[in-house]
Formats: structure tokens, C-alpha cells, sequence
């Protein structure tokens, strides 16, 4: 299985989007500061994620997410 998934900054307004192989470990190593760019932003949570069969298809909707359209749909998805 694959994920795409938004993360929330525990004591920021930042969100990361984005697609991994392992939910878990990939959450990890956000709040380890193996991804630089969002060291600032530390700790993580995750706040939504989809499944999917293939690893395209998981940056597909990661991509999807970063649009206009897709930040709609997240904040729709949150809020119901």
C-alpha cells in the first residue's frame, strides 16, 4: 500500500503534503528532522491521509493535494 497524506504542525499553522510507502516511519522521520525544509515546524501530526494500490497513484493525489481545488477538498474532508 501507498499513502498520500497532509500533516499538521503541532505548534505552527503549517501543513506538509505528501506520499510514502510506510505511514509510521515516514511520520518519524518528519519529527527525527530528516526532512530539512520543515525542521522549523517540528513536531508533526497526521491529520489525513488515502490509501492506495500504487505508488503513482499516491503522488497523484499529493500533487492533487498542493492545488487550489485540493486544499478545498482537504478542508472539506477535515471539517465533515
Amino acid at each position: 500500500m501507498y499513502y498520500a497524506y497532509v500533516l499538521k504542525s503541532v505548534e505552527h499553522d503549517y501543513y506538509y503534503k505528501g506520499h510514502c510507502h510506510d505511514l509510521e516511519k515516514r511520520l518519524h522521520q518528519h519529527n527525527s528532522g530528516m526532512t530539512e525544509s520543515i525542521r522549523p515546524f517540528i513536531p508533526f501530526f497526521i491529520i489525513y491521509f488515502e490509501e492506495f494500490e500504487t505508488e503513482q497513484e499516491a503522488i497523484q493525489q499529493e500533487k492533487y493535494f498542493k492545488t487550489s481545488a485540493g486544499r478545498r477538498y482537504l478542508k472539506k474532508k477535515m471539517t465533515s
